[in-house]
């Protein structure tokens, strides 16, 4: 993350995403797949070496180089897209709303406090009940723990997706996204962007 100044000079929080450039490695119709949709093939600096030879014979065929990274996405009817075609951040336009999937930062066992936002009980005059979760079920009746109950346990590592984020900038040389705000996973983490689904 860091900042850029809007035109009045206020400082806005952006996240730098290197958008691509993408390469479309399948295009899925709906009269041969049953729904529209593309999928892309993240181009990085380092090129994959250990392919498979399935996954050889599906880039062979798209007529590009393997990948690391693959994801799909549906794309509107109408959105022209080929195989072979390449997708850069030019797609996106200034003051767009779009929403950024990602993996959240793992942070391992953790308690109710941290994971649920427990209270958790006073701290002074021989309290020794500090950051427990108190009773989770009782004992004569339902003389069980209700499924759902929230306690501790692995906290992050899940799919995220943060909704309507403002496009701020947009750096067509460089594929470079700048979004207002923040996005689930570590730096250098790995997002998928799309349009906006609702607001």
């Amino acid at each position: 993350m860091t900042q850029i100044f809007a035109a009045d000079g206020a400082a806005v929080p952006v996240t730098v995403i290197a958008a691509g450039p993408c390469v479309v490695v399948q295009r899925r119709t709906g009269a041969r797949d049953g729904y529209d949709s593309v999928q892309l093939g993240l181009v990085e600096d380092r090129p994959q070496r250990r392919v498979t030879k399935p996954m050889a014979g599906h880039f062979k065929r798209a007529g590009v180089n393997p990948v690391r990274r693959l994801e799909e996405f549906a794309i509107a009817t109408g959105e022209e897209w080929q195989e072979g075609d390449q997708v850069k951040a030019s797609i996106f336009q200034e003051n767009e709303h779009v929403d950024v999937v990602g993996t959240s930062k793992g942070k391992g066992f953790q308690g109710v406090v941290k994971r649920h936002g427990f209270r958790g009980g006073r701290a002074t005059h021989g309290s020794m009940f500090h950051r427990a979760p108190g009773s989770i079920g009782g004992s004569s009746w339902p003389s069980r723990v209700f499924p759902g109950m929230k306690a501790g346990g692995r906290m992050g590592g899940a799919r995220v997706t943060t909704k309507n984020l403002l496009v701020v900038k947009v750096d067509e040389e460089r594929n470079l996204i700048f979004v207002r705000g923040a996005v689930p996973g570590a730096t250098n983490g790995y997002v998928a962007i799309r349009r906006a689904k609702r607001g």
